[in-house]
C-alpha cells in the first residue's frame, strides 16, 4: 500500500489518508486481518502529525473497516462483501448526482456524458496495458 498526501489539496490530510486506505480495503488490495503500519510509523513516513494519522485510523475503525488489538496494532476487518458493494454503489450514485448537476449547467446530453465516460474508460485501459 502506497499512500500519498497532497498538501495543496483542499481536502484535509486525515481525509486523504482515510480515503486511500478505505479504497485499498474495499478494492481488496488490503486483505482481511492484514496489519496496517503503526500510527507512529505512518505519521513518520508521511511527515505528518501522529494525531492526524490517528484521526484517519479512528474514522476507519468507526466505519468498521479496521480493528485494533492492544499492543499489536491496527488490522483490516472482515468485510461483508454485499455491504461493501452497497457502500460503493451509494458513493457512485453520489458522484453521478454531481455529474448530472454539472451536465445540466453545461447543457450536456446523456449521450455526450456517456461518450466522455467511454473515452475515460478506454484511456484508463490503455494506461494499464
Amino acid at each position: 500500500m502506497h499512500l500519498f498526501v497532497d498538501n495543496k489539496s483542499g481536502q484535509p490530510i486525515y481525509e486523504q489518508i482515510y480515503s486511500q486506505i478505505r479504497n485499498c480495503i474495499l478494492s481488496g488490495e488490503l486483505a482481511e486481518d492484514e496489519a496496517l503500519p503503526s500510527i507512529r510509523a505512518l505519521a513518520k513516513d508521511l511527515h505528518i502529525s501522529v494525531i492526524t494519522t490517528k484521526r484517519a485510523y479512528d474514522e476507519l475503525e468507526r466505519e468498521g473497516l479496521l480493528y485494533t488489538v492492544a499492543g499489536k496494532g491496527c488490522f483490516v476487518a472482515r468485510q461483508n462483501g454485499a455491504l461493501a458493494r452497497e457502500n460503493m454503489l451509494r458513493e457512485i450514485e453520489d458522484h453521478m448526482e454531481r455529474i448530472a448537476e454539472l451536465a445540466a449547467i453545461c447543457s450536456l446530453s446523456v449521450e455526450e456524458i456517456m461518450e466522455m465516460y467511454r473515452i475515460m474508460v478506454q484511456s484508463n485501459e490503455e494506461e494499464k496495458s
